[in-house]
């Protein structure tokens, strides 16, 4: 991935975390969420068309690789605004209702895309060079009314559906934790098996804190959906500690002059230090 692009979506990654953090109201996140968007697709575009002479290769990669990840994000956060806002008021038998039926919508289009689902899913390649190009669109492969409406020097007939294949699956997550909760089971109390002995952070907080933004930068956590609050709030259960103002400790984390990931080096330098020593592996 050229670096300014890799740049852009960190930061874009980045905005967003602190803005599910700062904005607890759904559909107040999801509107803010939509405007960080959109500014930064606007600056993927300028920079894709800022490279000349992009091989065959390079279009693919883009178009279905680094483009997908962030008209997901789009896509997710436009349909969770929308499940908010239409979202019925009454008890408890409609809202579930309602939120079955979400997620009816998310298998008919998997139903009617299953052949791309499993070209994707698969990691095939085979048809790259008609999906991932520009101007190679073929009405017989299953095109979304979308393509024809969208930007064709900025868009092939199928990087949408790659987005709409990785936005499902957070917004699946959304839903059925929605039920979940609705029918009082937590998701994280699957085992009913009790540790023999309490695990307490010993550590310092802002190790913690440091491990707490890199979890959920890489998304680990239910596909990716979960809240950068939720998070914290577990791990602060979990391990029985206060992380008091961690978006604060953060933000001294990123003004650190060096070694910005401390707690992060330290860890991956033990580990590799114990792999390599075999008598310590079991």
């Amino acid at each position: 991935m050229n670096p300014k692009i890799n740049l852009l979506l960190s930061e874009l990654n980045e905005q967003l975390n602190f803005t599910d953090l700062e904005i607890d109201d759904p559909i107040k996140r999801c509107e803010s969420a939509i405007d960080i968007i959109l500014k930064s697709l606007q600056k993927l575009k300028v920079l894709f068309e800022k490279e000349k002479n992009k091989s065959h290769e390079q279009e693919i990669d883009f178009f279905k690789i680094v483009k997908p990840k962030f008209t997901s994000k789009l896509i997710y956060y436009n349909a969770i605004f929308k499940i908010e806002t239409k979202k019925p008021h009454g008890g408890e038998r409609i809202l579930k209702k309602y939120l079955n039926n979400e997620l009816d919508k998310l298998k008919r289009y998997f139903d009617s895309n299953l052949d791309f689902y499993r070209y994707y899913r698969t990691g095939s390649s085979y048809l790259d060079h008609k999906y991932f190009v520009r101007g190679k669109f073929d009405v017989k492969l299953a095109l979304d009314s979308f393509y024809f409406e969208a930007d064709h020097t900025f868009s092939t007939s199928h990087d949408f559906k790659v987005a709409k294949i990785l936005a499902h699956d957070l917004i699946q997550v959304y839903l059925e934790d929605k039920l979940l909760i609705m029918d009082n089971k937590d998701p994280k109390e699957k085992s009913q098996v009790q540790p023999k002995v309490k695990q307490i952070w010993t550590g310092s907080k802002v190790a913690l804190i440091e491990l707490l933004y890199a979890l959920h930068t890489e998304g680990v956590f239910n596909n990716g959906a979960s809240d950068l609050k939720d998070i914290a709030e577990y791990l602060e259960a979990v391990f029985d500690i206060d992380l008091g103002q961690y978006h604060r400790a953060f933000l001294e984390i990123r003004m650190r002059k060096s070694d910005k990931t401390k707690f992060l080096n330290t860890l991956k330098d033990k580990l590799v230090k114990r792999m390599e020593n075999t008598d310590d592996m079991l």
